[in-house]
């Protein structure tokens, strides 16, 4: 008899299959294996179900030699699978229109069944955006939120490390194998979020990030929470795909305001216009969350970073600096210092933390 894991894989690997024939033609027979034992001749007599699209079908032999080697690497590197029938599948995910048949996992399973927040943005984002994300994921899961995002640059990082920091849970969904770190700039904290919540893709061992795997791992990130928040899209990015899919899933979208001239906000700004809830803080959210999930408390955060005690001529200097960038020359100007000590000045900030030197010489609060 043919182990139901090792069909469930087998049949979501085949060439040509894909997320939808695949439930098409289980649907039709009742389980992975019934499918596998048919013929493409007899898929075929399935309407709706191309014979040319059933090629994959006479190499099920090799797929499942393919799949039993995989299954020998996962254990072998602490991993897991779990398919749709497995209690562990989170019930959440089930709703979506094309839930994934199969998840490949690093990490916590337990993870999965959580309250989740999915927090996006864009990958080349501004210090504001970045702050804002690191921040509210950080109050977010200290209170017992798991942060859902992508591990990719910028937002979706900023995303995990907040989790990470808070001490709470995180997951990514990738869109290639969980052996597969992508981008490669962010191995160490792949190893992070593996070690303190989980990895997960519905992509096989090896699976390269190509780009048409993305918009599909979109689905599962919304899939897997309550709500998504956006804190950084431009107007066609990701970010928008992902909040859409939460919309067509029944979930809450958020968002983030930006600065109104900004490209990177332009994508949240829409959202707003289109109903979003708007976020200024943990809290635009949280109640939210609690309603669904009453044991979540958000907490008074005692060991938050305030702002150092500053000398006067330092406080005088970043008084005068804002969010917004202005040019090195402008501030210098503003603050009627000579240059030596608005050098010096300056430069305290900046080790402070306060300051972010930007392209062109500009200078913005971070």
């Amino acid at each position: 008899m043919m182990d139901q894991t090792i069909a469930w894989m087998t049949l979501s690997q085949l060439p040509g299959i894909g997320v939808t024939r695949f439930w098409h033609l289980v649907n039709h027979y009742g389980s992975p294996v019934e499918v596998l034992q048919k013929s493409a001749e007899e898929l075929s007599r399935i309407p709706g179900i191309r014979k040319t699209s059933l090629t994959g079908i006479d190499r099920k032999d090799e797929v499942m030699h393919s799949c039993k080697i995989q299954i020998d690497r996962l254990d072998a590197m602490g991993a897991d699978i779990i398919t749709i029938s497995d209690d562990l599948y989170p019930a959440s995910l089930k709703e979506i229109a094309d839930p994934p048949p199969v998840l490949y996992i690093r990490g916590s399973k337990e993870v999965l069944s959580s309250s989740c927040l999915a927090i996006v943005g864009s990958r080349a984002s501004t210090s504001y955006g970045r702050k804002t994300a690191h921040s509210l994921s950080k109050r977010l899961a200290a209170a017992g939120v798991t942060i859902v995002s992508g591990l990719a640059l910028g937002i979706d990082s900023q995303a995990h490390m907040g989790a990470i920091e808070a001490e709470g849970n995180t997951i990514a969904v990738l869109g290639c194998g969980i052996d597969v770190v992508y981008p490669k700039q962010n191995r160490q904290l792949f190893e992070q979020v593996v070690e303190n919540g989980v990895v997960i893709s519905e992509y096989p061992l090896g699976a390269q990030p190509e780009g048409f795997r993305f918009p599909a791992r979109n689905r599962i990130i919304s899939g897997l929470c309550k709500g998504v928040l956006v804190v950084e899209a431009a107007k066609k990015s990701g970010s928008l795909i992902t909040a859409q899919l939460a919309l067509d899933e029944g979930r809450e979208v958020y968002a983030v305001p930006g600065q109104v001239d900004s490209c990177k906000s332009e994508g949240t700004h829409w959202l707003l216009q289109q109903g979003a809830k708007l976020v200024v803080s943990e809290n635009d959210i949280f109640e939210d969350l609690r309603m669904l999930s009453p044991n979540l408390q958000l907490k008074n955060n005692s060991k938050e970073e305030v702002t150092p005690v500053l000398d006067r001529g330092v406080s005088q200097l970043y008084s005068f600096v804002e969010s917004y960038p202005i040019s090195r020359d402008e501030l210098l100007e503003r603050s009627g210092m000579k240059i030596s000590e608005f050098s010096e000045f300056l430069l305290i900030l900046e080790l402070e933390g306060l300051v972010e030197i930007l392209p062109g010489n500009k200078i913005s609060r971070v």
